[in-house]
């Protein structure tokens, strides 16, 4: 399994064309006042005030420069940091919303998060064509995250298989969301956020994982 990391190249480049432009400015802001400082009207020069508040803004744009070059260099850093631990989950089961029945071998899994408990919990497991083709029956569960497995019967291997989650408390229906596992087998950067690419081809945002299993 490999790591892959996405270059921050086009977000330096952008950076660095921001803080150009800032020193152009603050340039172009020097010229002027100079040119404003020599062709002053003898009899009504500058007053002390005025020009007091134009070096201020020009220290305040030198400061916000310096700021900005900064702030890039701690955030490029922190996205390859984020990277480089982000490794370590290469190989880990994960749980993020969805509800796909993750198959290995004659054995499936999938999970689900209760917002109470729930008396009954009843796990259909969908075939082709929307057809259920087993239910799983769970009795007394709390509220919180759940998992399943289920043995894959002959007539069912080489479908994709996906599952639905009905809960209940007394006459009352509980919120439920239904959970898929899955495998991480690399991780990126994207727009300077961490992200998984799982084993089924699909890439989520690190805060998007509901549960490392």
């Amino acid at each position: 399994m490999s790591t892959t990391v996405t270059s921050t190249t086009q977000a330096s480049n952008s950076l660095s064309s921001q803080v150009t432009s800032a020193t152009e400015q603050s340039d172009r802001f020097l010229k002027l006042l100079v040119a404003q400082m020599q062709n002053q009207d003898p009899l009504n020069p500058l007053d002390n005030a005025q020009l007091t508040t134009q070096m201020a803004q020009i220290s305040t744009v030198s400061g916000l420069e310096k700021l900005n070059t900064t702030t890039a260099t701690l955030g490029g850093l922190f996205t390859q940091m984020q990277a480089m631990q982000g490794a370590s989950l290469v190989g880990h089961d994960v749980a993020v919303e969805g509800n796909v029945l993750r198959i290995q071998g004659e054995q499936a899994d999938g999970g689900f998060e209760l917002a109470a408990a729930a008396d009954t919990v009843k796990v259909e497991i969908v075939g082709a064509g929307g057809l259920t083709i087993d239910t799983i029956e769970l009795k007394g569960q709390a509220a919180g995250r759940h998992t399943f497995d289920w043995t894959v019967p002959e007539s069912a291997k080489g479908q994709d298989l996906t599952f639905k989650v009905t809960a209940t408390s007394g006459d009352n229906k509980v919120s439920s969301m239904t959970l898929q596992h899955e495998r991480i087998s690399a991780v990126s950067t994207f727009n300077n956020t961490l992200a998984l690419e799982l084993a089924n081809g699909d890439r989520v945002a690190y805060d998007a994982v509901w549960a490392f299993l």
